[in-house]
């Protein structure tokens, strides 16, 4: 890309971005005691967005949702695609990695979604699960983890569909 061109962030780009922010706080990384690896980080973008999918897909009736939802998902692996070859996997780790992160992707989405999700005991087995932690204590007391995505997940259903659509994404952990 010339010097002279503009890029144009288009709405996925810009909740994207948003979501990429939220995943690389570095509470996560503190506070909550997760390793900082290319899977968590992964991991946490997959966690953030689908609570947003499920919003979409709470009012999917209009095409202008659908259509968002599969930018998003499409622009999401694309992404993870593009930062794997970065790191230098070659084509056959890529894809095969591709495969495995599209079936856990659904994996968490379905577990957000899930009516039992209110449970402490599933949150704790769902994020030793996925999350890798830098110490066993920490991964065994996960409860602040838990309360930040609960907090986040009431912060998502709250969102309007126009700011979901639009990236509109200003969620403050306190």
């Amino acid at each position: 890309m010339s010097k002279n061109s503009i890029k144009i962030n288009t709405q996925e780009d810009i909740l994207y971005n948003n979501i990429l922010s939220l995943s690389r706080n570095k509470l996560f990384f503190t506070k909550f005691g997760l390793a900082d690896t290319f899977q968590n980080r992964i991991y946490l973008i997959f966690i953030h967005i689908s609570f947003l999918f499920i919003k979409i897909k709470q009012n999917n009736q209009k095409e202008i949702y659908k259509i968002f939802y599969q930018k998003m998902f499409d622009l999401i692996f694309k992404n993870i695609e593009l930062n794997m070859r970065e790191i230098g996997y070659g084509d056959i780790v890529t894809n095969k990695n591709m495969k495995f992160l599209v079936k856990t992707f659904y994996n968490i989405l379905l577990n957000c979604e899930n009516p039992n999700w209110r449970s402490l005991n599933l949150k704790k087995m769902f994020f030793f699960k996925y999350l890798e932690h830098n110490n066993m204590k920490k991964k065994a007391d996960n409860v602040p983890l838990i309360e930040y995505f609960d907090k986040y997940q009431a912060f998502c259903l709250d969102l309007s569909l126009d700011s979901v659509l639009k990236g509109d994404l200003n969620f403050r952990y306190k």
